[in-house]
């Protein structure tokens, strides 16, 4: 028992050993849909709590906070190429929805686990023309699509 016990701690260590980077590519993309699905919970109790309206923040393409069907990347920084999951224009505002969101339904906007910033947090949120609301991760890993609509 005791040689088969040694044996499963090294086979398990040397899978660890192996490829380290993709194992944190994982881990990393498990925190972003874990953070894609607690964005669009607040988002969605925050419509609950306000009867269907979604929340508004600072920023934007339209400069009025609000969610459009264009991909806006949370974040409190303006004017940034990088508020846009795909190749921004420098006019783009990110959309800070920290104000309706942060306390009474999140602890904090989500910041991705590699890339992101308080800034320019690398999540997208955006509304369907049949009003589905999406959350995405910009920079998700392992050839990756992280997203959630509801």
């Amino acid at each position: 028992l005791v040689v088969i016990g040694i044996i499963v701690i090294l086979a398990a260590v040397v899978l660890v050993a192996i490829d380290p980077a993709t194992r944190f590519a994982e881990a990393r993309n498990a925190q972003r849909w874990s953070e894609c699905n607690s964005i669009l919970n607040a988002v969605l109790k925050y419509q609950v709590d306000n009867n269907g309206s979604l929340p508004t923040g600072s920023g934007g393409s339209a400069g009025d906070g609000t969610i459009t069907t264009t991909e806006m990347v949370l974040g409190s920084t303006s004017n940034d190429a990088n508020c846009k999951c795909t190749g921004g224009v420098a006019t783009d505002d990110c959309l800070d929805l920290s104000t309706p969101l942060v306390d009474e339904y999140l602890g904090s906007i989500p910041v991705d686990p590699n890339t992101g910033t308080s800034g320019i947090t690398r999540y997208a949120i955006s509304k369907s023309a049949n009003g589905r609301i999406t959350v995405k991760a910009c920079d998700a890993e392992l050839s990756a699509t992280i997203s959630v609509t509801r």
